[in-house]
C-alpha cells in the first residue's frame, strides 16, 4: 500500500433518485464533520421525482476548501445504469465501493474494488420490508465507515441528529449500517491509502447550514410579516424553511396566533403582487423564487421600481434559458434581474457569497427596500442555497430596523399637512411617504405605476416624467454608496486581480493558494451588491490585468464592469466563465488564467 492519504479525499455516491440515499449521505456528512475534519458536501440530482440517476459528492480537506471538484477518490456504486460512467470519474489509484453484482470484466485495473453484495445483505439483515430499500443505503454508510476508520460513536451522533424529530428511526438505521460495518471488518483488508482522523480546532464553532436555510432565517431576523411565493426548485426549501420557523418563533405562546402571514400563491406573478401590495400598506414582505418566476415577475417588478414600494425578492438562480435545468447551478440572471422590466429600469441587488452573507443580506435586504422604497432583489443559486456549507455560527441583529422616511401623524401634523410623496426633500433622491390608516387628512396620496408628478397626481407632462426619472437616479447613487461594498484583497501586491461574486468564492479562494504556490499570486475583489461601486473601478485601475469569474456563458457581470470603466481601462478586463451547470471548481479558474498569462515563445 503507498503512503497515506489523511483526510483530503473526495467521495462520490452514485444512487437513484428517491431510494433514500440523501439520508445515508448525511449522515456519513454530519459523522465526518463532528469527528472535526472540514467537509463540503454537493448534490447533483434530477429534475423528476424517482427514479434517475443523482450523485453526491462529499469533498474533505484538512484546510476546509467549499469549492466542488473534479476527481473523486472514492466511488459508491449503486447505481447499475451509471456504473461505467461512474467508474471513469475515480482517479487512478482511487477506490471503488460497488455492488458485488457488477460486472468488473473490461474495468479498469488501476483502481482498488471493494465489491459488497449490498442488495444480497439487505435482504438478509433487513426484515422490514417497507423500509429495506431505504435502510440498504445505510449498509454502505457502515461500509465506508469501516473503510475509512470513522468512529462509531461518530456515526451514533450523526444518526440521531438527522433523526431528531423521529427518534423511533435511530435505531433501525443505527443496524443497518452495523451490517456495512461488519461485513468490511469480517470480509476486507484495508487495499488503499484513505483514512480518516479526527482533528482539532478548525471546525470548531462552525456548523453546517445550508443557503436557503439561512436566508429564511435571516427574513425572519429582518422582521418579514407577509411571505407570498410559489413553489418552484431550487428556491422552494427558503419558504418552507420560513414556515418552519414561523411556526416556532413567529406564534403566540398564548393564543396559538400566526404573527406572519405566508401565502401560497397560484403562481409566482401573484406572489408578487401579493408582496408589493403588503410591502405598500407597510408590511416587511418578500417573495422567493427562480429564473422562470422572475420572468414572469417583470410587470410588478416594474411597478415597484417606477411607484417606489418596498419588497424582497430572493432569486435562487438555476440554469435557463426556458425550463434548462431546473437542479443545475448557475449565476445567469445577474443581468436579467438587474434591469428587470421595461423602460429605464435599475434595482438593487444583493449577491451574497457565503452562507452567512445568505443570513445576513436577508436579514438587512427588508433595510434596505424600507429605506430606498424599491425592490431589493437577493441573488443566490441552487449550489449554495441547497447544498450544506461549514459556516460560524449566526450573530443575533445588534441594531434596530430602518424603516427609512415614514412620516407619522406627528410628522404631517408639524408640518402642516404640506409634503408630497414623490419630492426629494433631502437631495439623496429617496423621497417621503405614508402608511396606510395614518390619522391625518394629509396622509393619503395616489399610488400609481402611470405618469405622476411630485404629489403623486397623474399626469403625462414631460418634464414631470423626465425630473421624477432622474430623481430615480439620484435614489439609484445613493444606494451605490450604501449597499454592502466589495470585500477587497490585495495583500498579493499583484498585477494580476480576480473579480468574482456569489458562489464562485469558495473556488476563487482556492484557486488563489494555488496559485500563490506556483508563483502566480492574483489579488481579488468580490462584488455583494449591484449597482457597482466605485472601488470596482478603482481595482481595475490599480491592475494590469483582472479576471471577471462567473458561471453564466455570456459574462454578464464582465458586461456591466465593461460598461462601468472608463474606456481606457476597458482592456485590462478578462473573461473566465464556467456554465455547465456544476458548481464551479477552482481548476476551471487556475487553468484558462494561467493558459491566459503564458508568456510567447
Amino acid at each position: 500500500m503507498t503512503d497515506q492519504t489523511i483526510n483530503d479525499l473526495t467521495i462520490q455516491a452514485a444512487t437513484v433518485n428517491g431510494s433514500g440515499s440523501q439520508t445515508a449521505n448525511l449522515i456519513l456528512t454530519r459523522a465526518i464533520f463532528h469527528m472535526g475534519i472540514p467537509v463540503a458536501p454537493k448534490n447533483v440530482f434530477p429534475s423528476n421525482i424517482e427514479g434517475l440517476p443523482t450523485w453526491y459528492q462529499l469533498r474533505v480537506t484538512p484546510q476546509g476548501h467549499m469549492a466542488r471538484r473534479d476527481q473523486v477518490d472514492i466511488l459508491i456504486a449503486f447505481n447499475v445504469t451509471t456504473w461505467h460512467q461512474d467508474l471513469r470519474t475515480v482517479r487512478p489509484g482511487g477506490v471503488v465501493v460497488h455492488e458485488e453484482a457488477f460486472s468488473t470484466a473490461d474495468a479498469r485495473t488501476d483502481v482498488t474494488y471493494y465489491p459488497v453484495p449490498f442488495s444480497k445483505l439487505a435482504k438478509a439483515k433487513i426484515q422490514n420490508d417497507t423500509l429495506r430499500k431505504q435502510l440498504a443505503n445505510m449498509i454502505y454508510v457502515g461500509v465506508v465507515a469501516g473503510l475509512l476508520g470513522i468512529p462509531w460513536e461518530a456515526l451514533d451522533h450523526a444518526v440521531r441528529r438527522q433523526f431528531l424529530s423521529k427518534p423511533k428511526a435511530v435505531q433501525v438505521n443505527l443496524d443497518a449500517i452495523k451490517v456495512g460495518f461488519d461485513y468490511w471488518q469480517d470480509n476486507f483488508s484495508k487495499q488503499d491509502p484513505y483514512r480518516l482522523e479526527p482533528m482539532t480546532g478548525v471546525v470548531d464553532g462552525k456548523v453546517l447550514v445550508e443557503g436557503n436555510q439561512a436566508a429564511a432565517l435571516g427574513a425572519l431576523m429582518g422582521g418579514v410579516t407577509v411571505a407570498a411565493w410559489y413553489p418552484i426548485t431550487p428556491s422552494s426549501s427558503l419558504c418552507e424553511n420560513l414556515i418552519a420557523y414561523s411556526d416556532r418563533f413567529r406564534t403566540d405562546p398564548g393564543t396559538g396566533e400566526k404573527r406572519i402571514a405566508v401565502v401560497q400563491a397560484e403562481d409566482e406573478l401573484a406572489a408578487l403582487g401579493m408582496a408589493i401590495g403588503a410591502g405598500w400598506a407597510g408590511a416587511r414582505a418578500m417573495t422567493s423564487t427562480s429564473g422562470p418566476g422572475i420572468s414572469l415577475m417583470a410587470e410588478f417588478a416594474g411597478l415597484g421600481y417606477y411607484a417606489e414600494l418596498p419588497v424582497v425578492i430572493f432569486d435562487i438562480q438555476r440554469i435557463g434559458p426556458s425550463t434548462g435545468l431546473p437542479t443545475r447551478t448557475s449565476q445567469a440572471d445577474v443581468g436579467f434581474a438587474y434591469t428587470l422590466s421595461h423602460g429605464d429600469t435599475k434595482h438593487l441587488v444583493l449577491l451574497p457569497g457565503t452562507v452567512e452573507e445568505c443570513y445576513e443580506f436577508a436579514r438587512d435586504a427588508f433595510d434596505y427596500a424600507d429605506r430606498f422604497q424599491t425592490p431589493v432583489f437577493v441573488l443566490s443559486d441552487l449550489d449554495l442555497g441547497m447544498n450544506l456549507w461549514m459556516t460560524p455560527e449566526f450573530k443575533y441583529p445588534d441594531r434596530p430596523f430602518d424603516r427609512g422616511k415614514v412620516l407619522t401623524k406627528a410628522d404631517l401634523e408639524r408640518l402642516a399637512g404640506e409634503w408630497a410623496r414623490y419630492r426629494d426633500v433631502d437631495g439623496d433622491g429617496v423621497p417621503y411617504r405614508t402608511l396606510p390608516g395614518t390619522d391625518h387628512p394629509a396622509a393619503g396620496y395616489f399610488t400609481r405605476g402611470s405618469g405622476h408628478d411630485e404629489h403623486a397626481r397623474y399626469t403625462e407632462s414631460a418634464e414631470a416624467y423626465a425630473a421624477n426619472m432622474d430623481r430615480l437616479t439620484r435614489k439609484f447613487e445613493t444606494a451605490r454608496t450604501v449597499l454592502p461594498a466589495p470585500v477587497i484583497d490585495e495583500s498579493a501586491r499583484s498585477p494580476i486581480g480576480l473579480i468574482a461574486f456569489g458562489s464562485t468564492h469558495a473556488a476563487v479562494v482556492e484557486a488563489r493558494q494555488a496559485l500563490m504556490s506556483a508563483g502566480r499570486p492574483v489579488d481579488y475583489l468580490r462584488l455583494r451588491a449591484l449597482p457597482l461601486a466605485s472601488a470596482v473601478v478603482d481595482f481595475v485601475s490599480r491592475h494590469e490585468r483582472v479576471y471577471v469569474v462567473e458561471q453564466n456563458r455570456d459574462g454578464q457581470v464582465f458586461d456591466l464592469i465593461r460598461l462601468a470603466l472608463p474606456p481606457a481601462l476597458v482592456g485590462r478586463l478578462r473573461s473566465i466563465r464556467h456554465y455547465d451547470g456544476q458548481p464551479i471548481p477552482a481548476d476551471a479558474i487556475i487553468e484558462p488564467l494561467l493558459e491566459s498569462e503564458k508568456v510567447p515563445a
